[in-house]
C-alpha cells in the first residue's frame, strides 16, 4: 500500500495530552506526583500483606494482585510520558509502540477480569459463610488469579497480532498519534490497510469481556445485597456492606472510564474524549486503589498499625 512519496513507518511521535508549552512542566510536576503516589501505595499494599499473617486470606492474595497490575499498569504509561513533558523529541519506534500496546491491553483485561473475582469472592465470603474455607480454597484461589493472566494474555495477543498485520504509511516515517501512548484506536486511525476486521474484534473482544465480567459483579452484588437485606442486625448489615464499599468504588472507577473509551467504532470515536478517560483509568485508579482499600478497611489500617508499632519498638 505504500505508493509514490508514502513509506512504512519506522516511527510514530506521540502528541501527549497538549502542545501548550507552557503546560508542560505544571504537568510533569502533577502526573510524577501521582506516579509516585502509585508506586508508594501500591508497593506498601503488597508489602504489607505480604509480611502480615493475618491478612493471608483469599480477598487480600487477589488485593495484592490488583496492586502488582496497578503498579506494573501505571509503569507502562507514566515513565515515557513524564519524559514527553521535558523533552522535544515525542518519538517511539514502531517495535516500542506494539510492545506498550500489547502491555496496555494485557494489564487492563487482567484487571477487570480480577476485579470480577474479587466480587464472586465476597459472595462467597457473605452469601455462603460456612462454606467459604472449602470454595475458596488456596488452588482455587491460584486458579482464578491464573485464570485472569491467562485472559488478559490471550486478548492481548489477538488485538497486538490484529495490529501486526496493519500497514502503516504516510509522507514520512514517522506519523503522529493524537494520544500519550499507543492506544488501539489511535493506532487504528493510522492504518493505511484495511482495519474492518481489527474493529470487530475490538468490539467483540472489548465488549464480550468487559460485559462478562461486568455482570459477574452486578449478579455477585445483587445477591449480596439479598442477603445483607436478610441481615436483622443494623451493625451486622453495616459490617457486611463495609467489606464490599472498597471493591464496589475500585469497580465503578475502573469500568466507568474504559467502557467509555474501548467499547465504540473508531469511526464515532473522540480521540480527545479518550485521553481525557484514559488518564483516569491508566494513571488516576491505580494511584486511588491503595488508598481506597486502607482507608476503608479496618483490617489494612489495624494491619499498619501493628507494623508501626513493631517498628517503633525495634527502635
Amino acid at each position: 500500500m505504500a505508493e509514490g512519496n508514502h513509506s512504512m513507518v519506522t516511527h510514530f511521535i506521540l502528541l501527549g495530552l497538549t502542545d501548550n508549552e507552557e503546560l508542560q512542566i505544571p504537568l510533569f510536576a502533577v502526573f510524577l506526583v501521582i506516579y509516585i503516589l502509585t508506586l508508594v501505595g501500591n508497593l506498601g499494599m503488597i508489602m504489607l500483606i505480604r509480611v502480615d499473617p493475618r491478612l493471608h486470606t483469599p480477598m487480600y492474595f487477589f488485593l495484592s494482585n490488583l496492586s502488582v497490575i496497578d503498579l506494573c499498569y501505571s509503569s507502562v504509561f507514566a515513565p515515557r510520558m513524564l519524559v514527553n513533558f521535558l523533552v522535544g523529541s515525542k518519538s517511539i519506534s514502531y517495535s516500542a509502540c506494539i510492545a506498550q500496546h500489547f502491555s496496555f491491553v494485557f494489564f487492563v483485561t487482567t484487571e477487570g477480569f480480577l476485579l470480577a473475582v474479587m466480587a464472586y469472592d465476597r459472595y462467597v465470603a457473605i452469601c455462603n459463610p460456612l462454606l467459604y474455607t472449602a470454595v475458596m480454597s488456596k488452588r482455587v484461589c491460584f486458579r482464578l488469579v491464573a485464570g485472569s493472566y491467562v485472559g488478559g494474555l490471550v486478548n492481548s495477543l489477538t488485538h497486538t497480532c490484529g495490529l501486526l498485520r496493519l500497514s502503516f504509511c504516510g509522507p514520512k516515517s514517522s506519523m503522529i498519534i493524537n494520544h500519550y501512548f499507543c492506544d488501539t484506536n489511535p493506532l487504528l486511525k493510522l492504518a493505511c490497510s484495511d482495519n474492518h476486521i481489527n474493529e470487530i474484534l475490538l468490539v467483540m473482544f472489548s465488549g464480550v469481556i468487559a460485559m462478562s465480567t461486568l455482570l459477574t459483579v452486578i449478579i455477585s452484588y445483587l445477591y449480596i445485597l439479598f442477603s445483607i437485606l436478610r441481615i436483622r442486625s443494623a451493625t451486622g448489615r453495616r459490617k457486611a456492606f463495609s467489606t464490599c464499599a472498597s471493591h464496589l468504588t475500585a469497580v465503578t472507577m475502573f469500568y466507568g472510564p474504559v467502557s467509555l473509551s474501548h467499547m465504540q467504532l473508531s469511526s464515532t470515536y473522540s480521540l480527545e474524549q479518550e485521553k481525557i478517560s484514559a488518564v483516569f483509568y491508566t494513571l488516576v485508579v491505580p494511584m486511588l486503589n491503595p488508598l481506597i482499600y486502607s482507608l476503608r478497611n479496618k483490617e489494612v489500617k489495624d494491619a499498619l498499625k501493628r507494623v508501626i508499632d513493631w517498628k517503633n519498638i525495634l527502635s
